[in-house]
């Protein structure tokens, strides 16, 4: 989903240094690229000095480059080729195929709507592949399903393809969609610690099919970009399909969910991470941007929880303490005459 103006990505006068930031995206991908040029008798060189990737770099099979390196390489390969895939379909998507895509979408009431809309269209684009939304339960997933082996450009196809869709999704909600999981059809390539790092949640390779899963609450919420906000967009696409998006206007309630389904697994910040898929830091900064912090939610969701278990029933108290996540029946009188000025006994009415 690159821009639509011409000017090269190293002129823009924002643009970061290239080698700022950890290198973390695997140079498998580039090698990639490299491919498609030379399947079409071209010339990489130049889109590999604009991202300054030595070519000998490439024969290193688990190098890295960092995140900057990829927009930059990206979009000098995209538009040399004429085709912001890359090489990885049997007919080319000519410069500015993706950004026809997301207007289309754009739309659309809510998220859900627009991703259907959006896979929909790119198989008019390219026929290769079928893309396609898909519920169960509580988990959504935009399914990618191969009707033809691409051999050595799967790796960078489905890679692409799937983070291109992933980012514009958090970009059309204003909110970071963190991934339950991401499957490949391909094998386990040697760089596959990298995939931690392109895609939230676990990795499975030699899949059916690829595909990315996420909570299905995400289609829900409301497209919340307009037209401005797109041109502004098509400025640096890529951007976001090489870097995380920060804000997740579902965390909140994610994490009020799991705290109350699952107190006696949330007890800290390592152990709700652990099930979010993130790190402790990570989820503090998140929720950070929210206003809102981990120790609140917890009083939030525990206050409530006892509440209606005083109330409801006749449990004991230390029963009640261990339903509210607490560890020891001591601990949550205290916390609860913090909440009430009350103890739970008094609270009760006995």
């Amino acid at each position: 989903m690159p821009q639509a103006s011409p000017r090269r990505p190293s002129d823009a006068p924002d643009a970061p240094p290239l080698l700022d930031g950890p290198a973390l995206t695997p140079t498998a991908l580039v090698r990639a690229m490299v491919m498609a040029y030379r399947a079409r008798g071209m010339d990489p060189s130049r889109a590999l000095e604009l991202a300054q990737i030595a070519p000998s770099h490439l024969v290193d099979p688990v190098g890295r480059i960092t995140a900057t390196q990829m927009e930059v390489v990206s979009d000098a390969a995209m538009r040399e080729l004429d085709d912001e895939a890359l090489g990885c379909f049997t007919r080319p998507l000519p410069w500015g195929s993706y950004g026809l895509l997301a207007r289309a979408s754009l739309s659309s009431p809510t998220l859900g709507v627009a991703l259907k809309r959006w896979c929909r269209h790119h198989g008019l684009l390219a026929p290769d592949v079928t893309l396609s939304v898909e519920v169960a339960g509580e988990v959504a997933s935009i399914v990618l399903r191969l009707h033809h082996d691409p051999g050595a450009m799967a790796e960078l196809g489905a890679v692409s393809v799937l983070r291109n869709i992933h980012g514009l999704a958090s970009w059309y909600v204003d909110s970071r969609i963190p991934l339950q999981g991401a499957w490949f059809a391909h094998p386990a390539p040697p760089h596959a610690d990298a995939y931690t790092v392109l895609f939230d949640g676990p990795t499975r390779f030699d899949a059916e099919h690829a595909a990315i899963h996420f909570d299905a609450r995400y289609l829900g919420l409301p497209v919340r970009r307009d037209e401005a906000a797109m041109n502004q967009l098509l400025q640096r696409a890529l951007f976001l399909t090489v870097r995380s998006y920060r804000r997740d206007r579902l965390l909140v309630q994610r994490v009020r969910a799991l705290l109350a389904s699952r107190p006696q697994d949330a007890h800290n910040a390592n152990d709700l991470a652990a099930l979010l898929h993130t790190s402790p830091r990570t989820l503090h900064r998140q929720l950070k941007d929210e206003g809102a912090s981990l120790q609140r939610l917890k009083d939030e969701v525990r206050r409530q929880r006892a509440a209606d278990l005083l109330l409801r029933s006749r449990k004991p108290i230390k029963q009640v303490a261990e339903a509210a996540g607490f560890q020891n029946e001591k601990s949550f009188i205290r916390a609860f005459k913090g909440w009430t000025g009350q103890s739970p006994g008094e609270f009760r009415g006995q």
